[in-house]
């Protein structure tokens, strides 16, 4: 009954590549632009602005925490009001914050800029992105989902090199210029032309609520639908936390364990590749798992791989393993956490209930390098390494215990 009174057009087929293709490009460049390029230009940052790293890194875990804020309201703004307008004005206010950000002279002007960039990245990257598959395709965006992740996993391989590229001729001021211009020119337009419009407000209907225990026949409702959220959020949080720790300090903790510097650059640029290949295989061979089951397994893939690191010395091969299967992990739950609040929660309000899933986890996030820095300096790499092999193994327990409760 409650799909039958969703808006879900179905585009045809040219109309879906197109708009898979559209969000493909500007999630490539949305998290190129406003997440990945960071991690290249933040030494020249703190050079510039003469201060300790503390400062530059402190103003994008602010901006991460600012985003965490706004996220759930991003997500209402898109339910009510359609992800054209609001990812079309996400586009421009991203494009103004890369400028204001590279006009920033001094600790002000910088936190601001950085809070006001990691804000409305929550109107233009995933979570939104899901969202507008979601309001074109309704409850069977599984696939375009999937199809999306996997071009968006080109995002780091383009965005890391482009912009050390860059860096041989202009200063990182220039660089998150042209970014902004970036914004104006190839994101705004894509979004304004090929996104799906308001969507029409109709009464919402509560789903049937004898069917809690089995969500291919209804979504989840009452207490059940609350267990959900909260175990959801609970794996999400604790994997952010881990993947922005390792985001920064992966080079770092390679070294740290006996790897070369060319060598532990080797084996990050394999985690890349590992996520698109994770994610291709959800896409040909997914179908046959439900999507909860995918969760756990690949979140279960995160504990085994930091355990390729922990065993005896460290060698290449070992390191190797750690990549393949952190990438895959982390590939698979960009994918992960669309299709399952999708599949458990359903269509209707799917933003707002993205925005609140992403909220904590992106508090956690915001914290996490810094955090996990401190805590190297003051326990040493392998209390630090043991942290992650707990919080991500706990993630994968909570999506198990999911899984069993909504089988």
């Amino acid at each position: 009954m409650l799909r039958s009174l969703l808006p879900s057009p179905t585009p045809s087929g040219g109309r879906e590549l197109s708009l898979i293709l559209a969000l493909g490009v500007t999630q490539v460049v949305g998290y190129g632009c406003l997440y990945y390029a960071f991690a290249v230009l933040a030494p020249g940052m703190t050079a510039s602005f003469g201060w300790a790293p503390e400062w530059t890194y402190g103003g994008f875990a602010a901006g991460l925490l600012a985003g965490g804020l706004i996220a759930p309201l991003a997500g209402r703004l898109i339910d009510r009001h359609g992800t054209r307008m609001i990812m079309s004005l996400g586009s421009g206010l991203a494009g103004l914050s890369l400028l204001a950000l590279a006009e920033a002279r001094g600790p002000i002007g910088y936190f601001t800029a950085m809070i006001a960039l990691e804000a409305v990245s929550t109107m233009v990257l995933y979570d939104a992105a899901f969202t507008a598959l979601t309001q074109a395709k309704g409850g069977g965006a599984r696939r375009a989902i999937s199809q999306l992740t996997l071009i968006g996993g080109f995002a780091s391989t383009l965005f890391w090199p482009l912009t050390t590229a860059l860096l041989n001729g202009f200063d990182w001021r220039e660089i998150y210029r042209l970014y902004a211009v970036l914004q104006f020119v190839l994101c705004l337009p894509l979004h304004l032309f090929l996104l799906p419009g308001r969507p029409h407000r109709l009464p919402v209907v509560t789903p049937v609520a004898t069917a809690v225990t089995a969500p291919e026949d209804g979504y989840l409702e009452g207490e059940a639908r609350r267990h959900a959220f909260m175990l959801l959020a609970l794996a999400f949080s604790l994997q952010g936390f881990v993947i922005s720790a390792m985001s920064v300090h992966m080079l770092t903790m390679l070294q740290g364990l006996g790897l070369s510097a060319g060598l532990a650059v080797g084996i990050g640029a394999i985690v890349g590749p590992s996520q698109v290949a994770g994610r291709l295989a959800e896409m040909l061979f997914g179908t046959a798992l439900d999507p909860v089951t995918t969760a756990w397994v690949s979140a279960a893939l995160m504990p085994f791989g930091f355990l390729m690191l922990m065993i005896g010395n460290t060698t290449a091969t070992l390191a190797g393993l750690f990549a393949i299967a952190y990438g895959v992990s982390m590939g698979l739950s960009s994918i992960v956490r669309g299709t399952v609040p999708l599949q458990l929660f359903g269509p209707a309000g799917y933003g707002a209930m993205l925005g609140k899933l992403s909220a904590p986890g992106l508090a956690v996030k915001a914290a996490a390098p810094l955090a996990f820095a401190i805590l190297i300096e003051r326990a040493g790499l392998m209390p630090s390494s043991l942290l992650l092999i707990a919080l991500s193994a706990l993630a994968a327990v909570a999506l198990f215990l999911l899984a069993r409760r909504v089988r």
